[in-house]
């Protein structure tokens, strides 16, 4: 990760300091607000910068552990970006629409997940060839539809351990949901917006383009790094593993050698006719009575 002065040179440059204005504001947003200029408030890029690294490396951490981060963001603006940045890195998305009880009531959701993929397949090997011609242009309308909403959630089995919202406000179905079931919550806080909302709070403007580009790349950067350092463990596991069954099974042979060597040097040598040697009795010859 780059320096925190180089940091915050991108950061300024891609206008992240730029809040709403300041009738729009929210006190609890005070601590992160650096000055007011011409009625807009300007956000202190020192918090930003502090805070996106401790966000990110609790993202890192959670990739690492192999838990999924979603990411959530149905702005126009924050839609192509998000949906980009999450599946570089295979992690679950929302960008067209939050379905109510998407977190809560997983289980249906993942039920209609499940009958989107069972029509895609229907289409893909065939087997719909014998509805008729209505009846299938019905089923690609409404996987069309389905992919458009659940498309970014469709390889996701369970709750994902974190939520990444790009602005808390738009998003605060999400955020309901995710605190219900306590499920870790990561956004973009704009000047307009409560920071406690949230377990880790990003000070930034969450309407501009490249101020959401920027934080949300950094954000999949610490979790590219997590999912890295995890297959790289995995692999010196793996390693560590083949190499102790080595070592066990050369332990085991030289073992098995080494018995079979003493049951060699026990057993007697054969006669030069290739019999092996009569046993010798144990009686010897009798001495004759006293007397005779």
């Amino acid at each position: 990760m780059e320096n925190n002065t180089s940091l915050q040179q991108q950061l300024l440059e891609a206008g992240v300091h730029f809040g709403h204005l300041k009738k729009k504001w929210n006190p609890k947003m005070l601590p992160y607000i650096f000055a007011e200029k011409k009625g807009i408030h300007i956000i202190d890029l020192n918090k930003t910068v502090d805070h996106l690294q401790e966000a990110a490396a609790a993202v890192k951490q959670i990739a690492k552990s192999g838990k999924k981060i979603m990411f959530v963001a149905t702005k126009k603006q924050a839609k192509e970006i998000v949906s980009e940045c999450a599946k570089r890195v295979n992690m679950p998305y929302a960008t067209e629409r939050w379905l109510g009880g998407m977190l809560t009531n997983f289980n249906t959701v993942r039920k209609s997940v499940k009958k989107m993929q069972s029509i895609e397949k229907m289409l893909a090997d065939g087997s719909a060839e014998s509805l008729t011609k209505k009846e299938r242009l019905t089923l690609s309308r409404d996987k069309e539809k389905m992919e458009k909403v659940l498309g970014g959630i469709a390889q996701l089995g369970r709750l994902p351990a974190a939520l990444f919202l790009v602005d808390i406000g738009v998003e605060h179905i999400a955020l309901a949901e995710a605190k219900r079931l306590g499920i870790t919550t990561f956004g973009m806080v704009d000047t307009n917006c409560d920071p406690n909302k949230v377990d880790f709070a990003v000070p930034a403007n969450d309407d501009a383009t490249k101020s959401i580009a920027i934080i949300t790349n950094y954000i999949v950067a610490a979790i590219a790094e997590g999912l890295a350092e995890r297959q790289a463990s995995k692999d010196d596991d793996e390693s560590e593993e083949s190499n102790n069954e080595n070592e066990a099974k050369a332990r085991r042979l030289e073992a098995e050698a080494q018995a079979e060597a003493g049951r060699g040097g026990r057993r007697a040598p054969a006669s030069a006719d290739g019999a092996a040697p009569k046993r010798r009795t144990t009686t010897g010859t009798r001495r004759p009575a006293a007397g005779k």
